[in-house]
């Protein structure tokens, strides 16, 4: 009986502890719900729907109920990004007959635990001084003390190793987890305060560029301290993530409120032949407060940092000499400058029909900037 009273106590003091413990959480999700609730409220969303609640209440509709935007895919998965490449196997023997070469060394050390496990960009730096030197020595005299078996080993090994660079050099960027976190979905739009330079990012991708199309000259010497310090600048912030998410945004948000003013103003006209009114007036006012003096600012800075952004993407990704299918379909999706569907597109579409709806307002009330008063005003 004694055990089984202290079971009884045992299965109490456990439910009410497990009850605690049930509080605690709720109290922890309600406060995490807070804190998003209010992350919803902060930033270009919050500046973007009190746009719209402004512009309903002058007009008298109701705002339009702020649906989420789409989301950004994931990016490629590994096996989906990354070319397969084979591994060279070579014999000490074959590579001892190589030694004028100078590859013992350096098949030594990727063979090492720590070459087994180095990043793909160190990788890539490993073929990239393989490569040169094979290659410096089929052009050199090295080449005529070397018997014909060895010549023919070392032209294969060359000719390999030529053809496998470029896929070495894309998997370097692709299976690096900087690149990577760019495109990470863990992301939420730029706010307006910070839309700054885009200087050590854009920095970043020109090196990575220069990178790409100097591998094969043996003028340039990659150094593997800039290479790692460039890839960890893209790891600050998944900025191509945050800038599609702020395009997604604004697309979103100007859409809805277009459509409303539309439907609105065809059965309510807010001027008639041309004559301004007290509140074609006070919706002019609130139009430069805060369509051209907060919403347009931060449209134009979006505008010019995704433009800069992407284009930047753009030539990285042109350098290459290949690619995988996966990626030139996220690349055209979501990336480009020039898809219609796209997200870049888009928000060009979405500014453009609610700039000309608010050119359609003023040009009907005699307030177009530029244009005379109809009524000859």
């Amino acid at each position: 009986m004694a055990y089984q009273q202290g079971s009884r106590t045992g299965q109490k003091a456990g439910t009410v502890e497990l009850i605690v413990r049930l509080g605690q959480y709720l109290s922890l999700m309600g406060a995490l719900m807070l804190l998003t609730a209010c992350d919803r409220q902060e930033g270009a969303d919050a500046m973007l729907i009190d746009y719209q609640q402004r512009i309903s209440n002058v007009l008298d509709f109701e705002a339009p109920a702020p649906s989420s935007p789409p989301n950004i895919p994931r990016f490629p998965d590994r096996e989906e990004r990354l070319f397969e490449i084979p591994e060279t196997r070579l014999g000490m023997l074959d590579v001892y007959a190589l030694r004028e070469c100078r590859i013992i060394s350096l098949v030594a050390e990727r063979n090492s635990q720590l070459g087994k496990v180095a990043a793909a960009s160190q990788h890539w730096l490993y073929e990239l001084e393989l490569w040169r030197r094979l290659q410096h020595c089929w052009n050199s005299s090295a080449t005529q003390r070397l018997d014909a078996e060895d010549r023919e080993r070392l032209l294969h090994l060359l000719q390999s190793k030529t053809e496998q660079l470029p896929k070495v050099s894309w998997n370097a960027l692709f299976d690096s987890s900087e690149w990577v976190s760019s495109f990470s979905r863990a992301s939420a739009p730029m706010s307006p305060d910070e839309m700054a330079s885009l200087g050590d990012d854009l920095a970043a991708l020109a090196y990575l560029r220069h990178v790409v199309l100097n591998q094969y000259n043996p003028a340039w010497n990659p150094e593997s301290g800039h290479l790692e310090a460039h890839l960890q600048t893209l790891q600050q912030q998944p900025l191509t993530a945050r800038l599609l998410r702020s395009l997604l945004l604004v697309s979103q948000r100007l859409n809805e409120l277009s459509q409303a003013m539309e439907t609105h103003l065809a059965d309510r006209p807010i001027c008639y032949q041309g004559h301004p009114n007290p509140r074609a007036e006070t919706l002019h006012n609130v139009f430069i407060k805060f369509f051209i003096g907060e919403v347009q600012a931060y449209l134009a800075n979006l505008d010019r940092q995704s433009r800069t952004w992407l284009g930047a993407i753009d030539s990285l990704l042109d350098a290459y000499s290949v690619s995988r299918p996966s990626v030139t379909a996220y690349r055209l999706s979501w990336l480009s400058l020039d898809t219609p569907a796209a997200p870049w597109q888009q928000f060009h579409a979405a500014t453009q029909r609610h700039v000309e709806l608010w050119q359609r307002i003023w040009r009907s009330c005699g307030m177009m900037p530029g244009e005379k008063d109809p009524a000859g005003g």
